[in-house]
Protein backbone atom coordinates (compact mmCIF):
# COMPACT_ATOMS: atom_id res chain seq x y z
CA UNK A 1 0.00 0.00 0.00
CA UNK A 2 1.47 3.36 -1.03
CA UNK A 3 2.16 5.89 1.69
CA UNK A 4 -0.16 8.88 1.70
CA UNK A 5 1.30 12.12 0.31
CA UNK A 6 1.58 14.99 2.77
CA UNK A 7 0.05 18.20 1.45
CA UNK A 8 2.82 20.09 3.26
CA UNK A 9 5.69 18.11 1.73
CA UNK A 10 6.50 20.61 -1.02
CA UNK A 11 5.77 23.73 1.01
CA UNK A 12 8.56 26.31 0.92
CA UNK A 13 9.14 29.39 3.04
CA UNK A 14 7.58 32.53 1.62
CA UNK A 15 10.21 34.17 -0.65
CA UNK A 16 8.80 37.71 -0.45
CA UNK A 17 6.85 39.70 2.10
CA UNK A 18 6.21 43.42 1.50
CA UNK A 19 6.88 44.62 5.05
CA UNK A 20 9.88 42.36 5.68
CA UNK A 21 12.35 44.05 3.33
CA UNK A 22 15.25 46.44 3.43
CA UNK A 23 19.02 46.22 3.63
CA UNK A 24 19.90 49.10 5.93
CA UNK A 25 22.62 48.83 8.58
CA UNK A 26 20.95 49.94 11.82
CA UNK A 27 24.29 51.02 13.32
CA UNK A 28 22.86 50.43 16.78
CA UNK A 29 26.14 51.45 18.40
CA UNK A 30 25.53 55.06 17.33
CA UNK A 31 22.14 55.49 18.96
CA UNK A 32 23.55 56.70 22.29
CA UNK A 33 25.71 59.40 20.65
CA UNK A 34 24.35 62.82 21.74
CA UNK A 35 25.75 64.39 18.55
CA UNK A 36 24.33 61.75 16.21
CA UNK A 37 21.66 63.85 14.51
CA UNK A 38 23.89 66.90 14.15
CA UNK A 39 26.57 64.73 12.53
CA UNK A 40 24.40 62.75 10.13
CA UNK A 41 22.21 65.68 9.08
CA UNK A 42 25.32 67.64 8.15
CA UNK A 43 26.41 64.93 5.72
CA UNK A 44 25.49 65.70 2.07
CA UNK A 45 24.19 62.20 1.38
CA UNK A 46 21.75 62.03 4.28
CA UNK A 47 18.08 61.57 3.43
CA UNK A 48 15.25 62.65 5.73
CA UNK A 49 11.87 60.94 5.35
CA UNK A 50 8.69 62.03 7.06
CA UNK A 51 5.99 60.15 8.95
CA UNK A 52 2.81 61.56 10.49
CA UNK A 53 -0.04 59.80 12.29
CA UNK A 54 0.92 56.44 10.79
CA UNK A 55 1.25 57.85 7.26
CA UNK A 56 4.39 58.37 5.17
CA UNK A 57 5.12 61.34 2.94
CA UNK A 58 5.33 60.77 -0.82
CA UNK A 59 5.77 63.31 -3.64
CA UNK A 60 2.76 65.36 -4.64
CA UNK A 61 0.37 63.39 -6.83
CA UNK A 62 1.67 59.92 -6.00
CA UNK A 63 -1.07 59.06 -3.52
CA UNK A 64 -3.37 58.44 -6.49
CA UNK A 65 -1.12 55.56 -7.60
CA UNK A 66 -2.00 53.40 -4.59
CA UNK A 67 -4.98 51.91 -6.42
CA UNK A 68 -3.01 51.09 -9.59
CA UNK A 69 -1.71 47.56 -10.10
CA UNK A 70 1.89 48.23 -11.17
CA UNK A 71 2.50 51.90 -10.34
CA UNK A 72 5.64 52.80 -8.40
CA UNK A 73 5.64 55.10 -5.38
CA UNK A 74 8.65 56.54 -3.56
CA UNK A 75 9.21 58.32 -0.29
CA UNK A 76 9.46 62.08 -0.33
CA UNK A 77 12.88 63.12 0.90
CA UNK A 78 14.03 66.34 2.58
CA UNK A 79 17.74 67.29 2.55
CA UNK A 80 19.26 66.71 5.97
CA UNK A 81 21.20 69.96 5.87
CA UNK A 82 17.96 71.92 5.45
CA UNK A 83 16.49 70.30 8.56
CA UNK A 84 19.67 70.96 10.54
CA UNK A 85 19.70 74.59 9.43
CA UNK A 86 16.06 74.98 10.40
CA UNK A 87 16.12 73.41 13.85
CA UNK A 88 19.74 73.09 14.92
CA UNK A 89 20.17 71.62 18.39
CA UNK A 90 16.44 72.08 19.09
CA UNK A 91 15.59 69.09 16.89
CA UNK A 92 15.95 66.71 19.82
CA UNK A 93 13.61 68.76 22.04
CA UNK A 94 10.34 66.99 21.34
CA UNK A 95 8.38 69.07 23.84
CA UNK A 96 9.26 72.30 22.04
CA UNK A 97 9.19 71.20 18.41
CA UNK A 98 6.66 68.36 18.44
CA UNK A 99 9.12 66.36 16.32
CA UNK A 100 10.63 62.98 17.12
CA UNK A 101 13.79 62.29 15.08
CA UNK A 102 14.56 58.61 14.44
CA UNK A 103 17.90 57.35 13.13
CA UNK A 104 17.03 54.50 10.77
CA UNK A 105 20.63 53.63 9.91
CA UNK A 106 23.00 53.93 6.96
CA UNK A 107 23.90 52.37 3.62
CA UNK A 108 27.46 51.85 2.45
CA UNK A 109 28.92 51.79 5.96
CA UNK A 110 32.71 51.70 5.67
CA UNK A 111 32.70 53.35 2.26
CA UNK A 112 33.93 56.85 1.54
CA UNK A 113 30.40 58.24 1.28
CA UNK A 114 27.93 56.40 3.54
CA UNK A 115 24.30 57.43 3.19
CA UNK A 116 22.38 57.89 6.44
CA UNK A 117 18.58 57.92 6.70
CA UNK A 118 16.67 59.84 9.36
CA UNK A 119 12.91 59.70 9.83
CA UNK A 120 11.10 62.64 11.37
CA UNK A 121 7.84 61.88 13.12
CA UNK A 122 6.07 65.22 12.75
CA UNK A 123 2.73 64.12 14.20
CA UNK A 124 3.00 66.76 16.92
CA UNK A 125 4.72 69.37 14.81
CA UNK A 126 3.45 72.96 14.93
CA UNK A 127 4.87 76.22 13.63
CA UNK A 128 6.23 78.04 16.67
CA UNK A 129 7.81 81.45 16.64
CA UNK A 130 10.52 80.36 19.05
CA UNK A 131 11.96 77.71 16.76
CA UNK A 132 15.10 78.71 14.91
CA UNK A 133 14.49 82.43 15.22
CA UNK A 134 10.97 82.73 13.81
CA UNK A 135 8.17 80.97 11.98
CA UNK A 136 9.78 81.76 8.64
CA UNK A 137 12.56 79.34 9.56
CA UNK A 138 10.14 76.42 9.69
CA UNK A 139 9.39 76.57 5.98
CA UNK A 140 10.87 73.15 5.13
CA UNK A 141 8.50 71.06 7.27
CA UNK A 142 5.68 73.57 6.96
CA UNK A 143 5.73 73.17 3.20
CA UNK A 144 6.05 69.43 3.50
CA UNK A 145 2.81 69.23 5.47
CA UNK A 146 1.01 71.15 2.75
CA UNK A 147 2.65 69.92 -0.45
CA UNK A 148 3.45 66.26 0.05
CA UNK A 149 0.90 63.49 -0.26
CA UNK A 150 0.47 61.21 2.74
CA UNK A 151 -0.32 57.51 2.33
CA UNK A 152 -0.71 54.54 4.64
CA UNK A 153 2.00 51.91 4.96
CA UNK A 154 -0.41 49.29 3.58
CA UNK A 155 -0.92 51.43 0.49
CA UNK A 156 2.75 52.38 0.09
CA UNK A 157 4.68 49.14 0.62
CA UNK A 158 3.33 47.08 -2.35
CA UNK A 159 4.39 49.87 -4.73
CA UNK A 160 7.76 50.72 -3.18
CA UNK A 161 11.31 49.48 -3.60
CA UNK A 162 12.49 46.97 -1.00
CA UNK A 163 14.79 49.60 0.48
CA UNK A 164 12.09 52.23 0.98
CA UNK A 165 9.47 49.71 2.12
CA UNK A 166 11.87 48.77 4.91
CA UNK A 167 12.45 52.40 5.86
CA UNK A 168 8.73 53.15 5.92
CA UNK A 169 7.88 50.08 8.00
CA UNK A 170 10.41 50.95 10.70
CA UNK A 171 9.43 54.62 10.74
CA UNK A 172 5.71 53.85 11.09
CA UNK A 173 6.31 51.20 13.76
CA UNK A 174 8.33 53.55 15.96
CA UNK A 175 6.02 56.50 15.29
CA UNK A 176 2.97 54.53 16.41
CA UNK A 177 4.78 53.35 19.53
CA UNK A 178 5.72 56.89 20.55
CA UNK A 179 2.16 58.05 19.91
CA UNK A 180 0.60 55.23 21.93
CA UNK A 181 3.00 55.42 24.89
CA UNK A 182 3.32 59.00 26.00
CA UNK A 183 3.50 58.25 29.72
CA UNK A 184 5.70 55.95 31.74
CA UNK A 185 3.95 52.62 32.46
CA UNK A 186 5.76 52.48 35.83
CA UNK A 187 4.98 55.86 37.35
CA UNK A 188 2.71 57.70 34.88
CA UNK A 189 5.05 60.62 34.24
CA UNK A 190 5.60 61.93 30.69
CA UNK A 191 8.32 60.23 28.66
CA UNK A 192 10.75 61.63 26.13
CA UNK A 193 12.49 59.94 23.17
CA UNK A 194 15.91 58.39 23.76
CA UNK A 195 18.45 56.28 21.88
CA UNK A 196 17.88 58.11 18.58
CA UNK A 197 14.13 57.43 18.70
CA UNK A 198 14.40 53.70 19.46
CA UNK A 199 13.67 54.04 23.18
CA UNK A 200 12.05 56.34 25.73
CA UNK A 201 13.20 57.79 29.01
CA UNK A 202 10.89 58.58 31.90
CA UNK A 203 10.98 62.24 32.91
CA UNK A 204 10.84 61.30 36.60
CA UNK A 205 14.42 61.03 37.87
CA UNK A 206 13.25 58.82 40.74
CA UNK A 207 11.67 56.23 38.42
CA UNK A 208 13.53 53.05 37.46
CA UNK A 209 12.68 53.70 33.81
CA UNK A 210 14.65 56.96 33.95
CA UNK A 211 17.92 55.05 33.82
CA UNK A 212 16.91 51.66 32.44
CA UNK A 213 14.90 53.14 29.51
CA UNK A 214 11.69 51.90 27.92
CA UNK A 215 11.67 49.93 24.68
CA UNK A 216 8.87 49.03 22.24
CA UNK A 217 6.83 45.97 23.15
CA UNK A 218 5.93 43.71 20.23
CA UNK A 219 2.70 41.70 20.17
CA UNK A 220 3.31 38.35 18.39
CA UNK A 221 0.44 36.88 16.39
CA UNK A 222 0.25 33.58 14.50
CA UNK A 223 -1.42 33.22 11.13
CA UNK A 224 -2.02 29.81 9.58
CA UNK A 225 -3.04 28.47 6.18
CA UNK A 226 -4.87 25.24 6.98
CA UNK A 227 -5.19 22.53 4.33
CA UNK A 228 -6.95 19.18 4.46
CA UNK A 229 -5.93 15.77 3.09
CA UNK A 230 -7.08 16.80 -0.40
CA UNK A 231 -4.96 19.97 -0.25
CA UNK A 232 -8.03 22.17 -0.05
CA UNK A 233 -7.47 25.52 1.73
CA UNK A 234 -9.60 26.70 4.64
CA UNK A 235 -10.72 30.32 4.35
CA UNK A 236 -12.83 32.12 6.93
CA UNK A 237 -14.76 35.33 7.48
CA UNK A 238 -14.48 37.08 10.84
CA UNK A 239 -17.05 39.27 12.53
CA UNK A 240 -14.80 42.36 12.73
CA UNK A 241 -14.28 42.52 8.96
CA UNK A 242 -16.52 45.15 7.41
CA UNK A 243 -16.72 43.53 3.97
CA UNK A 244 -18.89 40.38 4.22
CA UNK A 245 -17.04 38.90 1.24
CA UNK A 246 -13.59 39.22 2.82
CA UNK A 247 -12.14 35.77 3.48
CA UNK A 248 -8.69 34.99 4.81
CA UNK A 249 -6.72 32.43 6.80
CA UNK A 250 -6.81 31.66 10.52
CA UNK A 251 -5.01 34.13 12.82
CA UNK A 252 -4.79 35.24 16.41
CA UNK A 253 -2.55 36.65 19.12
CA UNK A 254 -0.14 34.55 21.13
CA UNK A 255 -1.19 34.35 24.78
CA UNK A 256 1.05 34.80 27.82
CA UNK A 257 3.24 31.79 28.48
CA UNK A 258 2.36 30.20 25.13
CA UNK A 259 4.70 29.12 22.33
CA UNK A 260 3.92 29.77 18.69
CA UNK A 261 2.96 26.22 17.73
CA UNK A 262 0.53 25.94 20.63
CA UNK A 263 -1.06 29.24 19.58
CA UNK A 264 -1.52 27.88 16.04
CA UNK A 265 -3.34 24.81 17.29
CA UNK A 266 -5.40 26.69 19.91
CA UNK A 267 -6.60 29.33 17.44
CA UNK A 268 -7.63 26.66 14.93
CA UNK A 269 -9.71 24.83 17.53
CA UNK A 270 -11.27 28.01 18.91
CA UNK A 271 -12.22 29.51 15.54
CA UNK A 272 -12.96 26.46 13.37
CA UNK A 273 -13.15 23.44 15.69
CA UNK A 274 -10.38 21.70 13.72
CA UNK A 275 -7.54 19.71 15.24
CA UNK A 276 -4.22 20.17 13.45
CA UNK A 277 -1.51 17.65 12.64
CA UNK A 278 1.75 18.70 10.99
CA UNK A 279 2.67 22.39 11.33
CA UNK A 280 5.31 24.07 9.17
CA UNK A 281 6.88 27.53 9.49
CA UNK A 282 6.49 29.86 6.47
CA UNK A 283 7.96 33.22 7.51
CA UNK A 284 7.20 36.43 9.39
CA UNK A 285 6.78 40.14 8.89
CA UNK A 286 6.18 43.16 11.12
CA UNK A 287 2.63 44.47 11.22
CA UNK A 288 2.76 47.85 12.98
CA UNK A 289 -1.00 48.28 13.38
CA UNK A 290 -0.15 49.10 16.03
CA UNK A 291 2.64 46.74 17.17
CA UNK A 292 2.30 43.17 15.92
CA UNK A 293 4.70 40.64 14.45
CA UNK A 294 2.87 38.20 12.17
CA UNK A 295 4.39 34.70 12.26
CA UNK A 296 3.09 32.49 9.45
CA UNK A 297 2.58 28.73 9.45
CA UNK A 298 0.98 26.12 7.23
CA UNK A 299 -0.80 23.20 8.88
CA UNK A 300 -2.72 20.09 7.95
CA UNK A 301 -6.17 19.56 9.43
CA UNK A 302 -6.87 16.12 10.87
CA UNK A 303 -10.51 16.39 9.86
CA UNK A 304 -12.90 18.44 7.75
CA UNK A 305 -15.84 18.97 10.11
CA UNK A 306 -15.70 22.76 10.45
CA UNK A 307 -17.52 24.29 13.42
CA UNK A 308 -17.09 28.05 13.69
CA UNK A 309 -17.38 29.69 17.10
CA UNK A 310 -20.03 32.19 15.91
CA UNK A 311 -18.48 34.93 18.03
CA UNK A 312 -15.23 35.77 16.27
CA UNK A 313 -15.55 33.59 13.17
CA UNK A 314 -18.85 33.66 11.30
CA UNK A 315 -18.04 31.34 8.40
CA UNK A 316 -15.24 29.00 7.34
CA UNK A 317 -15.01 26.54 4.45
CA UNK A 318 -12.51 24.54 2.43
CA UNK A 319 -11.79 25.55 -1.19
CA UNK A 320 -10.21 23.63 -4.03
CA UNK A 321 -8.10 25.77 -6.35
CA UNK A 322 -10.83 25.75 -8.99
CA UNK A 323 -13.47 26.73 -6.44
CA UNK A 324 -11.29 29.55 -5.15
CA UNK A 325 -10.60 30.86 -8.66
CA UNK A 326 -14.31 30.81 -9.50
CA UNK A 327 -15.19 32.59 -6.25
CA UNK A 328 -12.67 35.35 -7.03
CA UNK A 329 -13.84 35.68 -10.63
CA UNK A 330 -17.51 35.90 -9.66
CA UNK A 331 -16.82 38.33 -6.82
CA UNK A 332 -18.03 35.93 -4.15
CA UNK A 333 -14.76 36.26 -2.22
CA UNK A 334 -12.51 39.28 -1.66
CA UNK A 335 -8.86 38.43 -1.09
CA UNK A 336 -6.56 40.01 1.54
CA UNK A 337 -4.67 43.19 0.63
CA UNK A 338 -1.28 43.30 -1.10
CA UNK A 339 0.63 44.28 2.06
CA UNK A 340 -0.71 41.40 4.14
CA UNK A 341 1.18 38.20 4.80
CA UNK A 342 -2.14 36.34 4.35
CA UNK A 343 -2.20 37.16 0.63
CA UNK A 344 1.22 35.58 0.07
CA UNK A 345 0.23 32.54 2.12
CA UNK A 346 -2.79 32.03 -0.12
CA UNK A 347 -0.63 32.52 -3.22
CA UNK A 348 1.80 29.87 -1.92
CA UNK A 349 -1.05 27.38 -1.78
CA UNK A 350 -2.67 28.56 -5.02
CA UNK A 351 0.59 28.27 -6.96
CA UNK A 352 0.53 31.68 -8.64
CA UNK A 353 0.02 35.37 -7.97
CA UNK A 354 -3.49 36.61 -7.34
Amino acid sequence: MAASFSSLALTQMLPFLPLAQGDIDYQTQRRSDPNLFADVLAQPGTTVVLVRDGLVAVPDGQAARVDYETAKIRLAGVPGQYVLREFGDKLGDCEETGIIPIFLGSYGVGSEHPQAVVALDISGFALKDGIGGGAAQTQVLGRALQRFDWVSLMGFAPHASAREAGQATTAVALSRWHDNQRYCPRCGCPVRPAMAGWAQQCGNADCKAHESLLFPRIEPAVITSIVDGQDRLLLQHNRTWKNPLHYSVCAGFVEAGENLEHAVRREAIEETGLMLGEVKYLGSQPWPFPASLMVAFKARALGTDVKVDGRETLDARFFTRDEFAEALTRGKVVQPGKATIARYMIEEWYGQKL
